[in-house]
């Protein structure tokens, strides 16, 4: 009787133990080395609901928190262990600073935070790049960075990127001029930048520079982790052909680094924000979940939050952050490694 307890108390824990190494079907593996840096037995957490269009995750290390954006509810929000989920800067980017349509994706998205800890927004729907004191605020005061190239006003600044000479490279594509119902583009005389342009603006000298206007939809955008190269994601909205362009900033030239035609053929999702992680993979929203890449351009691994549309890490890459699209208005998080 003795040898049967010991033999059934002995299957109970090998069950548990094997229960914790369980892969997460969530995650799909192609190649084996991406698991130096994530976890495939990692549980997606979900984090926050019912948010219209949540985007533009940051990590804020001096609150250790989430902040995010409510695209159209025109607000930033917050997240953390302690509080939850709870509204931190109203409006976000339609003050009436700049003319717009007066309806569609008109708040905030892209999401930075500079040296000097003050938040960096791409607006909407006031069509410029501003900053802000990190601070809740239903009265925010907002400081212009840059709003026009040449004297003609920016489309709608979409995402960000900052590097070391606090120089922010930015992407401005026209969803101020983009009707949700309809999935289209509008025709507007207000808009008066032809082409939607990728962007630096050189805050020392006070100076916006065009790094390209060949990419039809640019959106995500990110720098490798010796800030030689500049990925730019784009979305394929119009021509059905997405892909990550990779600009070599030494000799402004560009390639593909990624080509996501086949993926999006079976796979619902777009490739819209991005960030780079310290190794110099690519953590993109993608046809699929959110697709990982090494700096060689391979397609290492999934993770299927579903449809989403950026992501972040937090100070120490423990955690990936992610926000969804409309259709999953979620905001999740997994461990890395």
């Amino acid at each position: 009787m003795k040898k049967i307890i010991l033999f059934v108390i002995s299957l109970i824990f090998i069950g548990c133990n094997n229960s914790k190494n369980i892969s997460n079907p969530k995650i799909k593996i192609y190649n084996k080395s991406v698991l130096k840096i994530i976890d495939q037995n990692s549980k997606i957490e979900q984090l926050a609901d019912s948010i219209s269009l949540p985007e533009g995750p940051v990590w804020d290390k001096s609150s250790n928190s989430l902040l995010f954006v409510d695209v159209i509810q025109n607000k930033v929000l917050k997240w953390n262990e302690d509080s939850g989920v709870s509204d931190f800067i109203s409006p976000s980017g339609n003050t009436g600073y700049a003319p717009n349509l007066g309806k569609g994706i008109l708040g905030a998205n892209g999401l930075n935070i500079d040296s000097d800890g003050k938040i960096i927004l791409c607006q909407h729907g006031d069509r410029r790049l501003a900053s802000i004191e990190n601070t809740s605020s239903d009265s925010p005061n907002f400081k212009t960075l840059v709003d026009n190239f040449q004297g003609k006003t920016l489309n709608s600044p979409n995402d960000l990127t900052i590097d070391k000479e606090g120089s922010i490279y930015f992407t401005d594509p026209a969803f101020g001029f983009f009707d949700l119902n309809t999935f289209q583009f509008i025709d507007s005389e207000l808009r008066q930048l032809e082409k939607n342009g990728v962007y630096k603006f050189d805050r020392t000298e006070d100076k916006i520079h065009l790094v390209t206007d060949n990419i039809d939809l640019p959106n995500g955008i990110a720098l490798s982790p010796d800030e030689m190269f500049l990925y730019v994601n784009k979305m394929g909205m119009l021509d059905q052909n997405p892909q990550i362009i990779k600009i070599d900033l030494q000799n402004m030239s560009s390639e593909v680094f990624f080509d996501g035609k086949e993926l999006s053929k079976n796979n619902e999702g777009n490739f819209d924000g991005m960030k780079v992680h310290s190794s110099g993979h690519v953590f993109t929203s993608g046809p699929g979940g959110l697709l990982i890449i090494s700096p060689e351009g391979e397609h290492q691994a999934t993770i299927d939050f579903g449809h989403i549309t950026n992501c972040a890490f937090d100070t120490d890459e423990e955690y990936l952050y992610a926000t969804g699209f409309v259709n999953n208005p979620k905001v999740f998080r997994i461990k890395l490694k």
